[in-house]
């Protein structure tokens, strides 16, 4: 069985105090109490700091276009479903230039772990606000001040009955390697959404501001009780839920198709004589 130092040891580029190194840590610790192999995991990420997780790992590693990451992932799973797909980005890659692809995915529950590093801000390009910035956020780009709403990525996930839905707090290794863990036993779609500090450009949301309001959802919280889990979503303030806080059992997007029950397609024998029959009916 893998260890977490099969998974690598790596010289990054994220500033120090960044709430990146935490997340790392916990995914390595997760992968390895699950069991993986580095050669089991496909990695997938947009662009962005947290996008560059996958440079840090032993493993297999597709690193794309801003906001594709999950076209990508959903390509590599139903061609290979034996491969454990994990996507790995920030939330402006995610719930902004991927917030479509993002929706898709809910409503599809495809087979994959996401894992969201949500600092509140675009930290590679220095800064401007992203989807999730609170209101009144002030930054170089905005300096009136951010007048949108934020975005609510577990209300949306919870609202289109994604299969499992947690927030973890970068500054809780253990348990945000437990949330990680779980998500990725879990047959079906499984968001993470990660609170962490951006030392540089969030001089709001720091690693004090998310310590003094986290807390653990306790063992009274059923996260098959789709009603409880809306009103958590909502509760961003004083107080912020972190754990799991829904899950269900819809089949996964994959399962839908006989052809993946026999293994990956590259596995599978090819009819030759259906093929041609293919290939001449576009003669």
């Amino acid at each position: 069985m893998a260890t977490i130092e099969d998974f690598g040891q790596f010289e990054t580029a994220w500033c120090p105090g960044c709430g990146n190194h935490s997340i790392l840590k916990a995914l390595k610790k997760a992968l390895a109490h699950s069991g993986l192999e580095p050669q089991d995991i496909l990695m997938v990420s947009g662009i962005g700091q947290a996008a560059k997780t996958p440079h840090y790992l032993l493993c297999n590693a597709f690193n794309g276009l801003h906001g594709r990451s999950l076209p990508a992932a959903s390509g590599a799973k139903l061609a290979n479903p034996r491969l454990k797909v994990i996507v790995e980005s920030g939330d402006g890659c995610h719930y902004g230039e991927g917030g479509n692809h993002f929706l898709a995915a809910l409503r599809c529950n495809l087979d994959i772990t996401i894992i969201v590093h949500d600092n509140q801000v675009y930290g590679l390009t220095k800064g401007q606000a992203s989807p999730t910035s609170m209101e009144g956020f002030k930054t170089k780009a905005q300096p009136d001040g951010v007048w949108s709403h934020p975005f609510n990525p577990l209300a949306v996930a919870i609202s289109l009955h994604a299969g499992f839905v947690a927030r973890g707090f970068s500054g809780e290794i253990d348990h945000l390697a437990e949330l990680i863990q779980q998500g990725l036993a879990h047959r079906g779609l499984a968001l993470i959404d990660v609170l962490q500090p951006c030392v540089s450009f969030n001089k709001v949301n720091t690693f004090k501001w998310y310590k003094d309001r986290a807390y653990k959802l306790g063992p009274e919280h059923d996260p098959t009780d789709w009603a409880r889990a809306m009103q958590l979503s909502f509760e961003f303030g004083q107080r912020i839920p972190i754990g799991l806080l829904y899950k269900n059992d819809r089949p996964a997007f994959d399962d839908h198709f006989d052809v993946l029950r026999n293994g990956p397609l590259a596995d599978q024998p090819v009819d030759k004589a259906a093929l041609r029959e293919v290939m001449m009916s576009f003669a």
